[in-house]
């Protein structure tokens, strides 16, 4: 399955508002969205001090009715999609039979349907192969991604902005549960997550009221002082959080764990789906040859994506992803890759065209 943006980048439904606040427009996750709208550590702050309004016009919506929807997504996904009750959700991998990390998809179980959210750079691929796997089921799939879109806050001040524009007080809520809601006059499905572990909210709305939602809440958080925040400052916030991307840090070259995903996107005890052998005998080995792993670089370079990594003068990995962490001064240049096992135990100095890369511990959480 294709994780790269092939063609023209997918617009967001923002275009126009971000264009008139002057932001500076570049390609993530195959869709064109805000690289930055001011200054990248600035907006690097406004989440990791206050709150941030974030553009997440990237994905997926994939709707699954009938009474075999549970069943069926069940046997296809890695994790316990029987056991959600309505208004929570999970995330879980797609795999190929060989054990491959063909999607990372988040499933919400709604009283009628199951409703799952993934990335738009891979929809068509995607609906081809879950269409694939419905063979004697009664379900039907409704792909709604020119439904819905999604904005999110985030940082130590989200929840009070939530509660602010809409009453939903999400520290109440578990993660990745959701709940109807308002604001202003539209409505709207309100996500918990907590990246880093700051309970945050996503707003899942129709598409065409996505330009009111996100002036309301540019709004709400302009009060607070802070406002909205671009890719260049969240990818560096992300990997200070160590959390990885699909599509920039595992896709189908990967399988869990190699990816670090073994203990966040996968159960041991809901049974039988696509690719578990493959799963379950790299679990009974105890170790993958290669592991993802953090990186704390030497100097002021950002090294780019496939930049290798060196020990002793022999390769032993490669880079994903790096950016600059604005939460120390100067800012840390963070990222992600792969190494080797001789390679990856953490504080490990490795070798690169630039400088040297540490090997960091990593925590789980999702994007």
């Amino acid at each position: 399955m294709e994780t790269a943006s092939t063609g023209t980048a997918l617009d967001t439904p923002l275009a126009a508002a971000h264009a008139r606040a002057g932001a500076k427009i570049g390609v993530w996750f195959g869709c064109a969205l805000p690289d930055t709208f001011d200054d990248p550590a600035a907006e690097f702050r406004r989440a990791s001090e206050s709150v941030a309004l974030i553009d997440k016009n990237y994905r997926a919506y994939l709707s699954f009715t009938g009474p075999d929807g549970v069943r069926y997504l069940n046997a296809v996904l890695t994790n316990d999609i029987k056991g959600l009750s309505a208004g929570r959700g999970n995330v879980s991998l797609l795999l190929n039979p060989q054990g491959h990390i063909l999607a990372e998809i988040e499933t919400y179980a709604f009283a009628d349907k199951l409703f799952c959210v993934s990335y738009a750079m891979i929809r068509e691929r995607l609906v081809e192969v879950l269409d694939k796997f419905i063979i004697m089921d009664d379900v039907t799939l409704t792909d709604e991604t020119e439904r819905f879109g999604t904005l999110a806050l985030e940082g130590p001040k989200a929840a009070v902005v939530v509660r602010e524009v809409s009453g939903i007080d999400i520290e109440a809520l578990g993660e990745l549960s959701s709940t109807d809601g308002t604001v202003g006059a539209i409505p709207c499905r309100i996500v918990k997550r907590s990246p880093g572990g700051v309970a945050g909210a996503e707003f899942v709305v129709e598409r065409e009221k996505l330009p009111a939602l996100w002036e309301i809440l540019l709004e709400a958080t302009r009060k607070h002082g802070s406002g909205p925040m671009g890719y260049t400052a969240l990818s560096g916030l992300r990997l200070a959080q160590g959390i990885p991307w699909f599509g920039y840090d595992f896709d189908e070259k990967q399988i869990p764990h190699e990816a670090g995903l073994q203990h966040s996107h996968i159960s041991y005890t809901k049974g039988c789906y696509t690719g578990q052998e493959i799963v379950e005998r790299v679990r009974s080995r105890g170790q993958v040859n290669r592991q993802r792993v953090g990186l704390l670089f030497s100097g002021e370079t950002v090294p780019e994506a496939g930049t290798l990594l060196m020990m002793e003068g022999k390769e032993v990995g490669f880079v994903t992803r790096a950016a600059k962490a604005w939460d120390s001064a100067p800012p840390r240049i963070l990222g992600l890759g792969y190494v080797r096992k001789e390679g990856n135990a953490s504080g490990t100095t490795l070798q690169w065209a630039a400088g040297t890369a540490t090997v960091k511990n990593l925590t789980p959480g999702s994007s």
